[in-house]
């Protein structure tokens, strides 16, 4: 496999290797229920979606994989108005160095894991819209939103 980035979706879409990336990635908002096509609601304040390209290699350095990732421009919202607060669920430094004293006092092992999409499997409170994916916008209805 090639180590070509795509610099924008037009160029990513003429190649069918990262279509295919494109393609695995919605593919995943589809399985999880991310969202539905709707209407924009009046005010509708969408937020824009951006692809960003990048190529996962193996240790060997070779190129294994082209992965897309579909982003939401969260940048273009404005406090008060599209969101009241931001929250990130993260652990606390000084709570992973307990955890890791009391596992190495008491002989525990501890296990890692990755979740792979996990950002796709939280729960909004409020409505949030964005606008469709460049180069996939939906050909009957390309002013919709996707609501999550």
């Amino acid at each position: 496999m090639k180590s070509f980035i795509p610099h924008d979706v037009g160029h990513a879409l003429s190649d069918p290797k990262w279509v295919n990336a494109m393609h695995e990635e919605l593919e995943k908002f589809e399985r999880n229920r991310v969202w539905v096509l709707v209407e924009p609601p009046p005010h509708c304040n969408p937020i824009g979606t951006k692809w960003v390209f990048k190529n996962k290699q193996g240790d060997d350095g070779v190129v294994v994989r082209n992965k897309a990732r579909l982003v939401a421009q969260g940048f273009c919202q404005k406090e008060g108005t599209d969101y009241e607060e931001t929250f990130a669920p993260i652990a606390r430094l000084e709570a992973i160095h307990i955890l890791l004293a009391f596992a190495a006092s008491q002989g525990f092992k501890l296990f890692q894991m990755d979740v792979k999409s996990a950002f796709l499997n939280g729960f909004i409170e409020e409505e949030v819209n964005v606008r469709q994916p460049p180069g996939f916008e939906h050909p009957k209805f390309p002013n919709r939103v996707f609501k999550l």
